[in-house]
């Protein structure tokens, strides 16, 4: 019997979610000898795009970008070939998200020449068989016979979303000049610091250490934010009045989405509508029910089998001649808490199931209900990106969307788009949902008042030193912290033996006082894949009673104490202007791609006591009395 043939991946190739949050528009991706940026919108070819249909993110994005957005679509993808067998010159080839060549300052790493493309000193050389060998050379090399350059180490940014080339002319004459400038760039030492990097002019012999563009001094060697926007070929119409900042090329601040996402959970009243709801972005096309019978022979209605055409044209137009309730962004989380806090009137689906089960032993008075999360699926949708500095520190899931309209935010394109990348996920996952009398009784108790008037404080200092608009709004309340500090604490627990990494498992808060949408009180922890099928079971077979009980007692012990401690138990964001208490790598911390608020709003010592406080412990009548 013959073996199943290896998949080939070809050179660029990225996974669905890699297009979302590492190589975005206005990303810069590192190619084997080639450095480019992600070009934007308007040079993607949609052809090969697929539509989500997702309305309540659709309506979040909108508010956003605008309503003329009217679609969600995946990056463009080259069809599979069952032979696995491709050919360089097929049109396929070229499928795919466009990019261009940056920085444009070359290093010839033998003569050490330093000069932009423009300059016709270096030759693209294209390898149609070999794609991994194309690579610009520099023809004239005094050196050697054409050896492949290296992209510039150095760029520059503002927090407004700008990037350009670093001013190497300018930086290394120290201001604007007349000279025709012949520059080379040297390494005196052997560390590779900025220290022992000198760039110098051949022509007049003027010299300069890169470190002088760093540090508080080096904004002030740079010419002011020329506004540029590589990704969308132009310049920023209005004056910048942000300072540029050097960077490095491949630096993890060069580049932060910003992501709207959303669970797919029933909102209908029955199967029908539900079905409609999901398929409402291909439904919302046909004009009579001949098209309803043309996508069933299509196959592009399989799940509405045991419907007629006919049922389902009443229902579409039905939903056409009424009026379509406007879902506000900033409720992107309701209807979700809504469908988990109220599994048992839930009616199951193809892409949400949920079963609920009793809550662990010794916990009944501080949970109120587990439920697993046997299937779920996940829409997330770019709306822009920004430089310098992430926007979960201003935003989560219940932040004003104007903080994302702020000048900080990045266009994806020159004009107003019709359209967003997006991209859809399965999986599993756990729900808890906290008692909101306990909840209450412990935020009315006079030490937590004073915890959480104390980050406040945190929360505004922070915010003013980082010139985040309205620095009184967007706090998240004590309430948050405990939330967050606890989901924090379970996921570390639970990556010991679900099998995933605690880079695969996210975190989702549902946190808000008692008012219009509140209370809200839990928390979603979820692992996820993008394949038609999601994950296995290895999360939510840990949600049984038994086995979750185990682990939520296994996870508070660990928090009691800290590797770190004192130092950790001791930390207060007021003194270190951080956005933590006693929390940090060795006991709270977790990968980017699991919390949703960049690790801020921790704090272990109001989940348990610890060497430091005892007072402010939810839990410390669990287990620690």
């Amino acid at each position: 019997m013959p073996f199943p043939a290896r998949k080939r991946y070809r050179v660029g190739e990225l996974r669905p979610s890699q297009t979302l949050f590492a190589y975005g528009v206005g990303s810069i991706v590192d190619l084997p000898n080639i450095s480019a940026l992600v070009m934007g919108l308007e040079d993607w070819e949609t052809a090969l795009a697929s539509e989500i249909g997702e309305p309540r993110l659709l309506q979040a994005v909108r508010s956003v970008l605008g309503s003329q957005v009217n679609k969600l679509l995946t990056p463009p993808a080259m069809p599979e070939q069952t032979d696995g067998i491709y050919t360089p010159f097929d049109e396929s080839m070229l499928v795919g998200i466009p990019v261009a060549p940056f920085p444009r300052w070359l290093l010839c790493p033998r003569c050490r020449r330093l000069a932009p493309l423009e300059s016709g000193l270096f030759q693209l050389k294209v390898d149609h068989y070999r794609p991994d060998r194309v690579r610009y050379v520099h023809v004239n090399c005094s050196r050697a016979n054409a050896p492949a350059v290296l992209p510039a180490r150095f760029l520059v940014a503002c927090a407004h979303g700008h990037l350009d080339d670093f001013p190497w002319v300018y930086f290394v004459h120290r201001g604007e000049t007349q000279c025709p400038a012949r520059l080379t760039l040297r390494e005196i030492g052997v560390s590779g610091e900025a220290a022992e990097i000198e760039v110098e002019c051949e022509v007049c012999d003027a010299k300069r250490r890169m470190s002088d563009a760093f540090g508080n001094e080096g904004p002030q060697n740079l010419p002011p934010c020329s506004g540029r926007r590589p990704h969308l070929r132009d310049y920023d119409t209005e004056t910048c009045d942000e300072q540029a900042r050097t960077i490095s090329l491949g630096a993890s601040n060069s580049w932060f989405p910003v992501i709207l996402s959303t669970l797919a959970v029933p909102t209908a009243s029955n199967r029908l509508n539900q079905l409609i709801e999901e398929y409402w972005h291909v439904l919302e096309k046909t004009a009579s029910q001949q098209n309803i019978e043309l996508l069933r022979q299509i196959g592009q209605l399989a799940r509405f089998s045991g419907y007629s055409d006919a049922e389902i044209w009443r229902r579409v137009e039905a939903r056409k001649n009424g009026e379509e309730e406007e879902l506000q962004p900033t409720g992107l989380k309701v209807p979700e808490w809504q469908v988990l806090s109220n599994p048992r009137v839930t009616s199951p689906t193809h892409d949400f199931r949920v079963t609920p089960v009793a809550v662990p032993a010794g916990y009944e008075q501080l949970i109120e209900q587990v439920v697993l999360v046997e299937r779920l699926r996940v829409v997330q949708a770019l709306v822009g990106f920004t430089r310098i500095e992430s926007p979960g520190d201003a935003t989560d899931g219940y932040s004003s969307v104007e903080e994302l309209l702020g000048e900080r935010r990045a266009p994806l394109s020159r004009r107003r788009p019709a359209w967003a990348p997006a991209g859809e996920v399965r999986g599993e996952g756990i729900f808890l949902q906290f008692k909101e009398e306990a909840m209450q009784s412990w935020l009315n108790h006079p030490a937590c008042v004073c915890h959480d008037r104390h980050f406040f404080e945190v929360h505004r200092a922070w915010r003013i030193a980082h010139r985040v608009p309205f620095p009184d709004q967007g706090y998240p309340g004590l309430r948050y912290v405990l939330l967050h500090s606890f989901a924090h604490a379970l996921i570390r627990r639970l990556t010991l033996e679900c099998g995933y990494t605690a880079s695969s498992i996210r975190e989702r808060i549902y946190s808000l006082r008692p008012g219009e949408d509140g209370p809200m009180a839990g928390i979603l922890l979820y692992t996820s894949a993008h394949d038609s099928e999601g994950t296995l079971g290895g999360l939510v077979s840990l949600g049984q009673p038994d086995q979750l009980g185990r682990h939520l007692d296994g996870a508070l012990v660990e928090m009691q104490y800290c590797t770190s401690d004192p130092l950790c138990a001791e930390h207060t964001g007021q003194h270190e202007h951080t956005l933590h208490d006693a929390a940090c790598h060795a006991c709270l911390f977790l990968p980017e791609t699991a919390c949703e608020r960049g690790n801020k709003y921790l704090d272990r010592s109001v989940l348990v006591p610890t060497v430091d406080r005892e007072e402010l412990a939810f839990f410390g009548g669990t287990l620690f009395t």
